[in-house]
């Protein structure tokens, strides 16, 4: 088993072992199935709302797409906080950089080891978006196509947050601080609005400006690529980061 692959593993299972990351599964299961019965009343009380959408894929698909994004804003920095803010204040990172593995080995482990946890977040808001595919004509390609950007998103939000948790020993402070750059980034889209000289440079480094292409269902590979872009940047600062600690 390679470097990369244990330490995968290991994260992975810290992450399902600790009662945090069930708590907040549970709490967004909740909270997104909540929003999925409000939208589903409105629906059936109000059929006149769905002319302005291309269909029910849209209105549910994209109506929880688009919340979700708000919340994982919130609960994202939580579950990265630890990742290695919590192994300096223990000791634990010297041991880890010390074993035969390199920096990018340990932060892409650590990385993989997240996605699993965003993988089962995934899973539940499909099976939830899907869940009325015996009730009604669904465009499975939307709906695909929101998933996708749902997991960029995730994995963007987890590589910033990754990065974030290298600069300090204390978990509170890596979450409020990878919270505060995530919303920074998140208001990119709220300037891009503003107008002015720099209104396209914002709206082109948007997190959320992208991900609304793909909630919508448009699949464009300028914004996979734009997302894929902001992961490799944010792992690259972490391994730089611990580069600079280890010297």
């Amino acid at each position: 088993m390679s470097a990369l692959t244990a330490i995968a593993r290991h994260e992975a299972r810290r992450f399902f072992v600790s009662p945090l990351a069930w708590t907040v599964l549970a709490v967004i299961q909740f909270i997104m199935g909540l929003s999925y019965s409000l939208l589903l009343t409105e629906m059936v009380n109000n059929p006149g709302s769905l002319n302005q959408y291309s269909g029910v894929s849209d209105y549910i698909g994209g109506g929880l797409f688009g919340f979700s994004a708000v919340l994982l804003l919130l609960v994202i920095p939580l579950m990265t906080m630890r990742l290695f803010a919590e192994d300096k204040k223990s000791g634990s990172l010297t041991l880890l950089t010390s074993a035969p593995a390199s920096l990018t080995e340990i932060v892409l482990g650590k990385f993989l080891g997240l996605g699993v946890f965003f993988l089962a977040i995934l899973v539940l808001m499909a099976a939830m978006a899907f869940s009325l595919f015996g009730g009604t004509e669904l465009d499975t390609g939307r709906l695909f196509a929101g998933l996708v950007g749902q997991l960029l998103l995730m994995l963007s939000f987890g590589a910033a947050g990754l990065f974030v948790s290298t600069l300090t020993k204390e978990p509170v402070i890596a979450a409020v601080g990878g919270f505060g750059l995530l919303l920074v980034i998140w208001l990119l889209e709220a300037m891009a609005h503003g107008g002015g000289m720099f209104a396209d440079l914002f709206r082109h480094l948007s997190l959320i400006g992208h991900f609304e292409n793909l909630r919508r269902g448009v699949f464009n590979t300028a914004d996979v690529a734009y997302y894929l872009l902001f992961i490799t940047l944010f792992l690259w600062l972490a391994v730089q980061r611990l580069d600079v600690e280890r010297s």
